[in-house]
């Protein structure tokens, strides 16, 4: 169970999330009905991963806050589509909210979530409701409601 964000747990964090979407894209491709139902959304979001997975493998920053940083650029160097824009937006939003707080603790997260989902919306020309933004905003609504500063709480509600 990690208790602590730094910048091991991200580099662990953002190769399990690349494992992840490469695991389940074909899933999530046959999810995507919206805007176009042209299905690459799981693809897209891989491609945006990898993206950043490569970019920190290149860098190799050793704070937690240069980490995020990286993954976020990365992320949006190699967004594809609206939801590799929209994810990289999200991890933008994370990377500058846990760079104002070390070691980040729940509320650190929390507050970062609510600053992607504001940042994600602001990325999509005409945002829509019963999307990945949707999906995202909740995860930042229940980890405001965690009742807790514990990292581990906090993430786990959302």
């Amino acid at each position: 169970m990690v208790r602590t964000l730094d910048a091991a747990t991200l580099r662990r964090w953002c190769a399990a999330c690349v494992d992840a979407l490469d695991y389940h894209r074909e899933e999530i491709d046959a999810l995507n009905v919206y805007p176009i139902p042209d299905g690459d959304t799981g693809t897209n979001m891989l491609l945006t991963l990898r993206g950043a997975a490569d970019l920190l493998r290149r860098e190799l920053p050793d704070g937690t806050a240069q980490t995020a940083a990286v993954i976020a650029r990365g992320a949006l160097l190699g967004a594809r589509g609206n939801s590799g824009i929209i994810v990289s937006q999200i991890l933008r939003g994370l990377a500058e909210r846990v760079a104002v707080e070390m070691p980040p603790q729940g509320h650190a997260f929390a507050d970062g979530l609510a600053h992607a989902v504001a940042l994600a919306y602001g990325a999509v020309a005409e945002p829509v409701e019963g999307t990945m933004l949707t999906v995202a905003r909740a995860a930042a609504e229940a980890a405001k409601g965690a009742g807790s500063d514990e990292l581990t709480a906090v993430v786990t509600a959302a």
